[in-house]
């Protein structure tokens, strides 16, 4: 990935990175930077930087026979160009990207937001607030970019260095005065976000969870905790009093804080009014000021996103009666707790709850608002914690009636295999069904409901997948829940006709 200067003046290094050395004489001005040898032009700065499978130290040598005018490195290489060397090549790389891009987070406010769930949720939330209150805000979340002009839905939740430091460069020229940032947990491992300065970080809650990519729970918890090392001077913590984990970083964050919750002290609350199948009404309070908000969007979770949200609107000064406009306004999120309509007698929800946590939450949730029975169609990710398969297992058997485990990935070689891991989890296997064809358990689960029900169709939400066999047609929950319900309402529409 490159990135080009966008005024004529290049960026001197020592300036940008404070305390680098230099081996083999100093360059000249920085233009343009890059992190890929295969992509080196001439002139550019060649990064050398440390992936999973690859060292770009082994890459430097080619990157300057290809026109790379200097090399930033974490050791010494006599390669015939001046080095720069510094302790991280990764968050020197984004602080260069940034520097190249005009460093637009200096002059722009920008929420960073993390968290093990509600991050992709409680990130559009803001933006809606900020609409609300009629600013032009730019967007990077795992639902999509937006620059204030141009809208990407390819993405990965958060973008290499030089991706970001471009998209809010763009979203600045563009008008917009706020972004909102979506950040991994792998984004922050990787240090994308170095160079970014935030005026808010906001921490969602922090579970058990990817420790496939983190080594240990210690290791993930120090990971998401990175977000507030980029706050500005100025900068505020926002963070969830009721997190266990959140709550013993409340003492560390060296930055102002404002804390959220629904059952601890906190500076913003929140109750549950009441709550029905594809609406709930909250009651938000900050001080001595209280107001209700309605939404679309049911669940304890969302409860949680809006007061994040809401929490970071009021430390950017709005009043309660907007951001209370503002969450309103967000009725729909795909895949996520997301109410199918239909004339059908139950209620379908889809969900992208993946882990035992989220799906436990889940449950909990729409059993409040199920008269008749709770029917559940879930699966584990193929290359997911192998360790929550059983938790998932206890999950739907303790909260649901009716459970039907199904394949989450055509790619899962060993579907019976992840199966037999949920099983595990179960007192009574007998009670469970098994149906490994994921359209197939959706449509049969869907055809067993009754008048009363709730079924929720778990684990994937809006991510598409590819059929088996051959066949080339791209689908997602969405697509196969709305065409299995459009036909039971087909035949419901035929036996009102005939009666």
């Amino acid at each position: 990935m490159r990135t080009t200067m966008t005024k004529p003046v290049g960026i001197d290094l020592r300036e940008v990175l404070n305390g680098c050395e230099f081996f083999g004489g100093d360059p000249q001005p920085v233009t343009s930077c890059c992190g890929d040898s295969r992509q080196v032009k001439p002139g550019d700065l060649f990064t050398a930087l440390l992936g999973k499978d690859h060292d770009g130290h082994d890459y430097a040598r080619e990157a300057v026979e290809r026109g790379a005018s200097a090399v930033l490195a974490e050791r010494p290489m006599p390669i015939g160009v001046p080095t720069c060397i510094v302790e991280d090549t990764r968050q020197a790389y984004g602080r260069i990207c940034h520097a190249l891009a005009g460093n637009p987070t200096q002059t722009m406010q920008v929420a960073g937001v993390t968290g093990t769930y509600g991050k992709t949720t409680t990130s559009l939330l803001l933006a809606a607030i900020l609409e609300a209150n009629q600013h032009s805000v730019g967007i990077l979340s795992s639902m999509g970019y937006c620059d204030g002009d141009r809208v990407n839905t390819d993405v990965m939740t958060t973008p290499t260095s030089p991706e970001l430091a471009r998209w809010l460069c763009a979203a600045q020229s563009n008008g917009c005065d706020h972004a909102v940032v979506e950040a991994s947990s792998e984004g922050l491992a990787e240090h994308r976000l170095a160079g970014t300065e935030l005026d808010l970080a906001i921490i969602t809650n922090i579970r058990k969870a990817h420790l496939d990519k983190h080594g240990s729970v210690l290791n993930y918890r120090r990971i998401k905790a990175r977000l507030t090392e980029h706050l500005k001077s100025t900068g505020v913590a926002v963070m969830n009093a009721d997190d266990p984990v959140s709550q013993s970083f409340l003492t560390k964050v060296k930055r102002p804080l404002i804390t959220f919750g629904m059952h601890s002290a906190a500076e913003v609350t929140a109750s549950v009014l009441e709550s029905h199948h594809g609406q709930q009404t909250i009651l938000l309070t900050a001080g001595s000021d209280s107001i209700p908000v309605q939404t679309r969007i049911i669940g304890t979770q969302h409860v949680y996103n809006c007061l994040a949200a809401a929490a970071a609107g009021l430390v950017w000064g709005f009043d309660l009666t907007t951001i209370a406009k503002g969450l309103e306004t967000v009725d729909l999120l795909p895949g996520r707790m997301e109410c199918q309509s239909s004339l059908q007698s139950f209620a379908t929800y889809i969900d992208t709850g993946v882990t035992s946590d989220s799906l436990a939450a889940t449950l909990q949730s729409l059993r409040r608002v199920t008269p008749g029975r709770l029917m559940c169609v879930f699966s584990a990710p193929y290359q997911g914690d192998s360790l929550d398969r059983p938790l998932l297992g206890r999950v739907v058997e303790k909260y649901a009636d009716y459970g039907v485990i199904t394949r989450s990935d055509p790619r899962d070689e060993k579907p019976l295999e992840t199966a037999h891991d949920i099983l595990d989890g179960y007192d009574r296997p007998s009670q469970a069904h098994l149906l490994p064809d994921r359209a197939r358990a959706i449509g049969w689960t869907l055809s067993e409901a009754q008048e009363g029900d709730t079924v929720l169709i778990a684990g994937r939400g809006n991510e598409q997948f590819e059929l088996e066999g051959g066949e080339q047609a791209v689908l997602d929950d969405r697509q196969i829940t709305r065409f299995f319900l459009d036909e039971l309402d087909k035949k419901e529409e035929s036996k009102r006709r005939v009666a």
